[in-house]
């Protein structure tokens, strides 16, 4: 057990400088809501509505492609279960890689973000590029090769 232990937190990457792997490790409080060996989840202390919260893999990793993944397994599922406990009829699941796409904290992070009304939770602008289907079809086998 104590191997298995030692095996585990040597797979279990941090920063010393991040703010939620000093979460993670206790140094700074947080409103913790779900536990578990690979996630963490805690309300937002700069909340876009009541009950917006956060789900984080406790392995550190700044985009979502740096983390393992069965350190990714759990997010979904506890943001599901956080938007039922939350009560929220209207809600958002948003999880942002990199600056330019509105990433604060440079640690994988799922919002879920209860929206109650027009005025509270995310507000989302959706710029739709022209319809360009020779475009799409050439894309398509691009991704296709590379997966």
């Amino acid at each position: 057990m104590q191997v298995t232990r030692l095996l585990l937190a040597s797979k279990m990457a941090s920063s010393a400088t991040c703010i939620f792997c000093k979460i993670v490790k206790g140094e700074l409080p947080c409103f913790k809501l779900v536990e578990t060996e690979k996630t963490l989840a805690f309300l937002d202390i700069e909340p876009l509505s009541r009950g917006h919260a956060l789900v984080i893999p406790k392995y550190h990793g700044d985009k979502l492609t740096d983390i393992p993944d069965d350190s990714l397994a759990e997010l979904l599922p506890i943001a599901k279960k956080l938007a039922i406990a939350s009560g929220a009829e209207n809600f958002n699941i948003l999880q942002n890689n990199g600056k330019l796409a509105h990433q604060e904290v440079g640690h994988v992070h799922v919002h879920m973000i209860p929206k109650p009304n027009e005025q509270q939770g995310l507000g989302v602008g959706w710029p739709q590029m022209a319809k360009d289907f020779d475009g799409l079809k050439k894309l398509h086998e691009e991704l296709k090769e590379k997966l």
